[in-house]
């Protein structure tokens, strides 16, 4: 079901499963992470984000990445001082040079093993060349309905991004 399709230059571009970009990452909520009421700072957790994210876009790229914007960050509930966060990433869509990334981060109860949804987010990564220049990347292959949806969601939300950036564009 993977096929290559032809790049420009005539090298050929493996095309690639979500399961390719998946990445899970644990990190454990210590004090100096934590506001005064013993929750994970939201600047933390973006960081975070943006690490997890980051590793999906290597992996589906396999090219040098920057972050090129942040969607719809929700934080849904509080992680706690001794926590352990979970981050799960995996590419959404991508287009041409830029693939959004959706993050989801549940933070489990070492001592009970509650887990609760913190945060979501959507981050949009871009693959660059040796010149800083935009590059080409392999198309994201959706397999199974949830993947479909969140492929079509993706597309949706990549062409509000591209409107938006128009706006921004012309305000200079």
């Amino acid at each position: 079901y993977l096929y290559a399709k032809k790049k420009s230059n005539g090298v050929k571009m493996k095309n690639k499963t979500i399961k390719e970009s998946q990445v899970i990452m644990h990190e454990l909520v210590l004090p100096n992470d934590t506001n005064l009421l013993g929750n994970v700072l939201g600047g933390r957790v973006m960081h975070l984000m943006d690490i997890c994210a980051a590793m999906s876009a290597y992996k589906h790229a396999r090219k040098p990445i920057v972050t090129a914007s942040v969607d719809r960050l929700d934080f849904l509930a509080p992680a706690k001082k001794g926590d352990i966060l979970i981050l799960k990433s995996s590419v959404n869509y991508s287009h041409k040079t830029s693939m959004e990334i959706g993050v989801r981060i549940d933070a489990e109860s070492p001592l009970t093993g509650i887990v609760s949804h913190t945060a979501t987010a959507y981050l949009t990564f871009v693959a660059i060349d040796d010149n800083n220049k935009p590059v080409k990347i392999p198309t994201i292959l959706p397999e199974t309905d949830k993947e479909k949806y969140r492929f079509q969601e993706g597309k949706k939300r990549h062409s509000q991004r591209v409107k938006r950036l128009k706006v921004l564009k012309n305000k200079k």
